[in-house]
Order: structure tokens, then sequence, then C-alpha cells
């Protein structure tokens, strides 16, 4: 399995991308760096997105996506927890801020919806996925993928602490996790459902109480304008836990 972290922050510039993922070049979790961060044949190689929910960096290519597929005629398979697809129908794919290409063109639409149910396996694209929510703002799921040789990736997506019962549902060789912010920003931090690198720190310490071993960790959705203190208070938590724990950045590639 390789995965590759296209986008890694939570703010976009020149140098950083919303957060997507993708795996084995087909599939894609998050849309928030897939078309600026591949070319239209990279493009036309994905066979599904996993959409964790509908907060904009993590959605924004989707419409886009949906154009590129129309003009290639070709169909893309979007995976989500209903709200997701409610929020893109509503606000985006309306026909008013940009075509409705789940309905367009007739018999053959750009872009097909699946619903995911968290806590259910869905056979996608040749692997296993495995919702699992998590604890945003809004309800949000992290994606456990496994390939067909057992291989496994844990995405949490946007989370904040309190992921016991998440990591009962998982056992990833892989976790992607988000750090967002610095320490000082700890109560903004639980008030929108996020994590610091303090609060990261019992939440490994749980994950590896239950499963025995931490697995491989990438941090990503990390503010690129605090991104030197993150490391610096990331280094903490590796030496209290005595493990590595690496910043993703675009470009990154992770095999398995």
């Amino acid at each position: 399995m390789k995965v590759q972290i296209l986008g890694a922050h939570n703010i976009e510039s020149q140098d950083t991308r919303y957060i997507s993922l993708i795996i084995d070049d087909v599939l894609a979790i998050d849309a928030g760096a897939l078309t600026s961060s591949l070319s239209f044949p990279a493009q036309q190689k994905l066979k599904a997105v996993l959409l964790t929910h509908q907060h904009y960096d993590h959605i924004r290519d989707i419409p886009a996506l949906g154009m590129n597929f129309y003009l290639h005629e070709n169909t893309l398979d979007i995976y989500s927890t209903l709200p997701v697809r409610e929020a893109l129908s509503e606000y985006m794919l309306n026909d008013i801020l940009y075509p409705n290409f789940v309905e367009k063109p007739p018999g053959k639409p750009a872009i097909r919806f699946n619903t995911v149910e968290p806590g259910r396996t869905e056979p996608v694209a040749g692997y296993t996925v495995l919702p699992v929510p998590v604890n945003h703002a809004v309800p949000t799921v992290g994606y456990e993928v496994t390939s067909p040789d057992g291989k496994k990736v844990f995405y949490t997506s946007d989370t904040g602490p309190g992921l016991d019962d998440c990591w009962q549902q998982v056992s990833p060789d892989l976790l992607i996790i988000e750090v967002t912010a610095l320490n000082k920003w700890y109560t903004f931090a639980l008030q929108s459902g996020h994590l610091t690198a303090a609060l990261l720190q019992p939440e490994l310490e749980s994950l590896r109480k239950l499963k025995g071993q931490l697995p491989e960790i990438v941090t990503v959705h990390m503010n690129p304008l605090d991104e030197k203190g993150i490391k610096a208070e990331i280094a903490v938590v590796e030496k209290a836990l005595n493990t590595t724990i690496q910043l993703g950045y675009e470009g990154m590639i992770i095999e398995l």
C-alpha cells in the first residue's frame, strides 16, 4: 500500500495545501488538494473519493473534479455520510454555484454518491473501508482502509480528544492523525474539536494501552504559521512516549 499526502495543512498558500490523501493512486480521502495536485490523467485514475465531513477544506475540489470527469465523459464515485452529500448538493452542486454533476449528463452523471454508515464496512475500489465516528464540530468520520494484502491505514480526519471508542474499532499499521494548533490554543482546540500536541499524547497513550503498541504515526492539518512550534511540541510527546511521530507534508509518501 502506498499512501501519499497531497495536502497536509489547514490553510492554503503557494507552499501548503488543504487536506487530501491518495492510496495507490486510485483511492482518495478528502478533497482539499486533488485537482491542484493531480494531472488530468492522474485524476482519471481515481476510482473513488472518501469524504470525512463537510467543512470546506475537505470538500473543496469536488465541484472541480465533477467538471473534469464531466468533460472526460467519466463517472467518479464519492463516498460520504448523508450530511456531507446534502451539504454538497445544497451549497455547491446546486446549479447556482456550480452545475449539479450528480444529475449531469443524464444517464451517466459525472458524480455518483454512495452513502456510508459509521461502523459498517464497505468494499470500495478493491479495498475494505470502515468509517469510524470521531469528535469534531460537525458529524465526522475517520476511515480505516484495508488493502487486499491486509495493510491498514487509519486517517482520523479532524478530531478532538476522546478517541477511546474509535481505538476499539481500528488496528492500523499507519495512523494519520490531526494536530492543528499549538498547546497554547488548548481551549480553542477543545471547543472546535481539534488536537494539540498536549491533547494528542493521552490519545496515543490510550491507543498503546489498548493495542500493546503504537503504529507508525503521521500528523496532518497543522497550521503552517505555527508549524515550527507544533514540531517542537510534538518532539516532547515523542520523548514522553519513546516513539516517532512524523509531521506530514505535501508530496510525502509512506509505503506499507
